[in-house]
């Protein structure tokens, strides 16, 4: 298993076109120190500021398509009310965040719990698949779990130097190690090796490496063969959900993990792909609001010539 190379320290972060990123990270982490409850009125206030933005207006409009495409059975003031505690919850993401790449353990302990926790204890030698669906809170519940449970985490590098040297640094506090996120071998090597890999199947990667398979009432979504290979590479592998989950009381975070799913019955790419499918359907419904539906979820039709659903 081949770490991506961590990025280090440079003087020339010190340089005068740094300075902008800089102060507004350096404010970022000193706006960290406030109190959680006056972090989360700060986040919603963001969330607020943000639908106003000409980009909060876009990305709401993709939110809303996506909400009408996924829940047509929905009302569309049900609809309407779910996209609205999303794009306020967009704004507590960047608090969130923060919080995970910069906060102490024990404070993060503080502000969390965890359910479920036993099943990864039960399955730890066999290698864990750790299903993490795409919420806004995802950045932080990776914190939260790893403080129990370490794994081997993904990874993208920024175009920024110095953004990805604070990025490699907040996200490797909680995993043992990082890996390219395209970087298959490595996560089937890490599973070889009794190691936890989170694994997100859940964004449109493109028609490359894809089936189309059902995703919530949209009949043919683009879906990651990723599962496929990685379970035909380590049958043995425990697959097991997870919800980082925002209390709605105001009292922090329940990271809540779902019993294992059995794919032993299957050894097709399509079959696979639609139960990953079900398997995410069934960790979104349990914090609607609280999921990503701001990306371009079906952008990637079955063929070149379909229309677009946006």
């Amino acid at each position: 298993m081949k770490n991506v190379k961590q990025p280090q320290f440079q003087w020339s972060f010190l340089a005068p076109r740094y300075w902008v990123l800089g102060f507004g990270l350096f404010c970022w982490r000193l706006l960290l120190l406030l109190p959680y409850p006056v972090l989360r009125h700060i986040g919603n206030a963001l969330g607020r500021l943000f639908s106003r933005l000409k980009i909060g207006r876009r990305r709401a409009a993709i939110a809303r398509r996506n909400l009408q495409l996924c829940f047509p059975e929905k009302s569309s003031e049900e609809r309407e009310a779910i996209l609205q505690q999303n794009l306020q919850a967009v704004g507590m993401a960047i608090i969130e965040t923060g919080m995970a790449w910069f906060w102490s353990d024990a404070r993060i302990k503080k502000w969390s719990k965890i359910e479920g926790l036993d099943y990864l204890k039960n399955n730890a030698e066999k290698g864990i698949i750790l299903v993490g669906v795409h919420f806004l809170t995802l950045e932080l519940g990776a914190r939260i779990l790893g403080l129990a449970h370490p794994g081997v985490g993904v990874y993208r590098p920024n175009d920024n130097p110095l953004f990805d040297y604070i990025q490699y640094r907040g996200r490797i506090r909680s995993n043992r190690a990082l890996l390219d996120r395209k970087d298959l071998r490595g996560m089937i090597k890490a599973l070889r090796h009794g190691e936890t890999i989170w694994y997100a199947p859940d964004h449109d990667y493109g028609r490359k490496n894809a089936v189309f398979v059902p995703f919530f009432a949209v009949p043919e979504a683009a879906t990651t063969t990723g599962s496929y290979y990685l379970l035909k590479s380590v049958p043995q592998a425990a697959v097991i959900p997870f919800a980082p989950l925002r209390n709605e009381d105001g009292s922090g975070y329940t990271v809540s993990i779902s019993a294992p799913v059995d794919f032993t019955d299957l050894d097709e790419e399509t079959a696979i792909a639609a139960r990953m499918n079900r398997v995410v359907e069934k960790e979104i419904l349990k914090g609607v609001a609280q999921y990503m539906w701001l990306h371009r979820r079906f952008k990637t039709r079955p063929t070149e010539d379909m229309p677009s659903l946006y």
